[in-house]
C-alpha cells in the first residue's frame, strides 16, 4: 500500500501532460512488473492516422524513451498495423491477444480524432485484481488530465492558452539546440536542416465584427477559426490562443518557404470561408524563426512589427 500511494503522489504531482503519461506508465511498471508498458496516440490526418509513443517502459528500461513531437509523421506505424488498438478504441473496451506474452490494451479518452491507448504487455494474462489496479490508476489519470486541460486550454477554442506558452517554447529551443549539436549525426542528415518559427495570427477588423453582429457572432468566429487553424496545421504544431482575436502558432519547418507556405494555407482557407452572419473575413499574419538563444519576448516582438507591417499595407 505505501507503494501505491508513493506511485499515485507522484502521478499527481506532474504540471504538464507530458510528464503526466511519463508518470503514468512508470507507475504501471512499478505496481505490476509487466514485460513493457506503453502509452500510444494516434495522429495525422483520418486517412493516415499513425501510431506516436506517447512513453514505453520495455524491459530493463528504467527511463521511459518517446517519439519527438516533431516526428515525420510518415516514419510511423499506420494504425491499421495494430488491430487491438484499434478494437479497444472502437469498442472502448479493454481488449486481450494471448499467446507467447499476453497484450492487454485499455482505451484512453482524448478525442475522437486522437485515439489513445495504454498497452501492456506480460508474460501470462493479467489476473482480474491487476486489471482492476489498473482500471483504477486509469481514472485518477483521466480525472488529473481533465485538470491540466482546464488549466491549459481557452475555455472557448479549447487551443493552448498563454500560460503554457513560455514553457513550450523553451523545450522546443533546447530541442532544437539538440538537434543542432547532431548534425553531422545520421539522423540529423536523414531529416534535413530544420528550425522552429513563431507565428501571430490577427483577424482583421475584429472590433467591426463584435460592434456588428454582437459578441457572440464574434466568439463563433473565434471558434470556428480555430478550427480550421486545426484543419490547416500538423499534429505537431502547436496553436495557442492569447485572448481577443490574437492566435499563436510554434511549428518546426524546414526553412522560411514551408513556414510562410503554412500560413498562407491559413491564410487562405480563412479568406475563402463563409462565416455564418458575418460573411468574410481575413487574417494578418506575421512570423519570425526562433534564433538560438532566443527569448519568447524577442520572437513576440518581431512576430508583432510583421503583423503591424502587415496590417499597415493592407491586411489579408
Amino acid at each position: 500500500m505505501p507503494e501505491l500511494v508513493d506511485n499515485l503522489a507522484d502521478l499527481t504531482s506532474q504540471k504538464d501532460r507530458d510528464a503526466l503519461e511519463l508518470a503514468l506508465v512508470s507507475t504501471i511498471k512499478d505496481l505490476l512488473v509487466p514485460t513493457s508498458v506503453a502509452i500510444y496516440r494516434g495522429v495525422g490526418d483520418r486517412d493516415n492516422q499513425r501510431w506516436l509513443t506517447c512513453a514505453r517502459l520495455g524491459p530493463g528500461e528504467l527511463v521511459p524513451s518517446t517519439d519527438s513531437a516533431w516526428v515525420n509523421i510518415d516514419t510511423l506505424p499506420k494504425l491499421a498495423e495494430f488491430p487491438l488498438r484499434q478494437q479497444a478504441i472502437e469498442s472502448q473496451q479493454v481488449t486481450e491477444q494471448i499467446g507467447q506474452t499476453t497484450r492487454t490494451v485499455f482505451p484512453l479518452a482524448w478525442n475522437q480524432d486522437a485515439p489513445g491507448v495504454l498497452e501492456v504487455t506480460t508474460a501470462s494474462p493479467l489476473p482480474p485484481e491487476s486489471r482492476n489496479l489498473i482500471a483504477g490508476v486509469l481514472r485518477l489519470y483521466r480525472n488529473f488530465q481533465s485538470l491540466l486541460d482546464y488549466g491549459e486550454r481557452d475555455t472557448l477554442t479549447e487551443l493552448l492558452n498563454r500560460k503554457t506558452f513560455d514553457g513550450a517554447f523553451m523545450k522546443a529551443t533546447v530541442e532544437q539546440h539538440k538537434a543542432s549539436t547532431a548534425e553531422q549525426g545520421e539522423r540529423r542528415h536523414e531529416a534535413g536542416t530544420t528550425s522552429y518559427w513563431l507565428a501571430m495570427i490577427d483577424i482583421d477588423h475584429f472590433k467591426r465584427v463584435n460592434d456588428t453582429y454582437g459578441h457572440l457572432i464574434g466568439d463563433e468566429v473565434l471558434l470556428l477559426l480555430a478550427r480550421l487553424m486545426r484543419a490547416c496545421f500538423r499534429f505537431h504544431d502547436q496553436l495557442y490562443r492569447f485572448g481577443g482575436e490574437e492566435f499563436v502558432v510554434l511549428m518546426r519547418c524546414s526553412g522560411e518557404a514551408e513556414a510562410a507556405h503554412a500560413l498562407e494555407r491559413l491564410r487562405l482557407s480563412t479568406a475563402g470561408h463563409l462565416f455564418p452572419q458575418v460573411g468574410h473575413i481575413t487574417i494578418s499574419i506575421g512570423f519570425t524563426e526562433v534564433r538560438a538563444g532566443d527569448t519568447p519576448s524577442g520572437a513576440f516582438e518581431r512576430a508583432d512589427k510583421a503583423v503591424y507591417h502587415a496590417k499597415a499595407h493592407g491586411r489579408n
